[in-house]
């Protein structure tokens, strides 16, 4: 069986937890880091980072991005990038924004501040560094309510690894309560519909130790 080291409160993680159960396969979890010398296309004594796919012949893959092609090419069906080469090219400009803008502007500074810092013991969180991530979330928001209002989905008319990508980050912040909802129907729309797929119970049923998710978390109608 296949097995991927993650952190459950990861969205890179998380992208690739939800591509796997789309996929429909079978894995495994593990939070503990693998041996660095168990990787022989690691850098010597670079910190290793989590996701890291371990297949079923052995061989590992890092990297979000990565994994996600692996698993485009070697299970194509039901497939995650899907349309023409125009289309395929805005479902991976879009995984690629909440991969890279969402989680520089948004996703990251507030992981760190509200999560890291704390299991770390890193000091209190910089609450203007929270603030400046919570107004750029609300543009953010505004965005996929821009897209979901014009599209079925957020790259077109199928779901795709985009909205799996978007997903990924906003339940991560959903978790530590910090999506207002309330102002933002259009993406609150989108979300429910993502968050009712079967591949997403399991990060619904997520709870990390000493840090508890808001009641409307695991509620698929919020």
């Amino acid at each position: 069986m296949r097995l991927l080291y993650h952190q459950p409160l990861s969205p890179a993680c998380r992208l690739v937890r939800l591509a796997l159960s789309e996929k429909r396969l079978d894995f495994s979890l593990s939070a503990e880091h693998p041996d660095p010398a168990e990787l022989d296309c690691q850098p010597p004594n670079r910190r290793l980072s989590v996701p890291i796919l371990v297949n079923d012949d052995g061989s590992k893959i890092l990297d979000s991005f990565a994994i996600i092609e692996f698993l485009e090419s070697t299970v194509p069906s039901p497939c995650l990038i899907p349309g023409t080469p125009l289309e395929q090219a805005e479902v991976r400009r879009l995984m690629a924004w909440f991969n890279n803008t969402f989680h520089r502007e948004v996703s990251g500074p507030i992981i760190f501040e509200r999560i890291d810092k704390r299991f770390f013991r890193l000091g209190e969180p910089d609450m203007s560094v929270i603030r400046s991530a919570l107004d750029a979330l609300r543009d953010h928001l505004d965005y996929i309510g821009f897209l979901g209002e014009r599209r079925r989905w957020l790259a077109g008319d199928d779901m795709s690894i985009a909205d799996l990508a978007a997903a990924a980050h906003i339940s991560c912040l959903d978790y530590v309560g910090d999506v207002p909802w309330h102002h933002f129907g259009p993406a609150q729309e989108w979300y429910v519909r993502l968050k009712s797929r079967p591949s997403f119970r399991a990060l619904l049923a997520d709870h990390v130790p000493g840090l508890q998710p808001p009641r409307h978390y695991a509620n698929l109608d919020f």
